[in-house]
């Protein structure tokens, strides 16, 4: 009977804790799943990865400032679980503003930032956007009308694409690792299924 080589530590289980409290009353676009769902898909896909503790608690985390309390959230995520997990979870956010910004802006931004990231962030935010393309994908497939998949998102079909496919060209061209390749191929399959779709 084999063991974990790597069993995960109490500030994991603190860190999943925290994540699920703080998005409680969040369900994810549609309404019907818990948000902390894709947190833990988040963090599993980390995980498979043979991320480090402190990438699989920046995956549980990632969303928590950009959703849950901006800058005073991300301070809390400092002080709670060290300054290498807030600085993915800040670089994985594409902005503590409030109002936000324009869709286009910020996504434009953001896979601008990607150029200049950590392995860890992009480890992160490839798992992030892997699991939501999935998502994504499987909602087409399963829905009578796509149209009403689509409305679930701010940008049309066609910019929501082109951003996964900018995302991409980052992911491959961004800091190397190994790790990453695997999930930015899948990223890449997906996206072609669903613009097939």
């Amino acid at each position: 009977m084999s063991t974990l080589a790597r069993p995960v530590s109490d500030r994991f289980h603190d860190a999943l804790a925290y994540a699920s409290e703080m998005h409680a009353d969040q369900s994810r676009k549609g309404g019907e799943i818990p948000y902390v769902a894709h947190l833990m898909a988040v963090s599993v896909i980390v995980m498979e990865a043979r991320g480090t503790e402190d990438e699989a608690i920046a995956a549980l985390l990632h969303d928590g400032p950009e959703d849950q309390g901006g800058l005073e959230r991300l301070a809390d995520i400092r002080d709670r679980f060290g300054d290498r997990v807030a600085g993915i979870v800040e670089h994985c956010s594409d902005t503590f503003e409030t109002p936000k910004p324009s869709w286009l802006d910020r996504k434009r931004r953001y896979v601008e930032s990607l150029a200049s990231a950590d392995a860890s962030t992009l480890l992160v935010s490839v798992a992030d956007k892997l699991h939501n393309a999935r998502s994504t994908l499987r909602d087409l497939q399963a829905a009578a009308d796509p149209a009403t998949v689509w409305r679930r998102f701010k940008g049309t079909p066609e910019q929501t694409i082109a951003n996964y496919r900018a995302l991409i060209d980052a992911y491959t061209r961004g800091t190397p690792d190994a790790r990453r390749d695997p999930i930015v191929h899948e990223l890449r399959n997906i996206i072609d299924a669903i613009e097939a779709n």
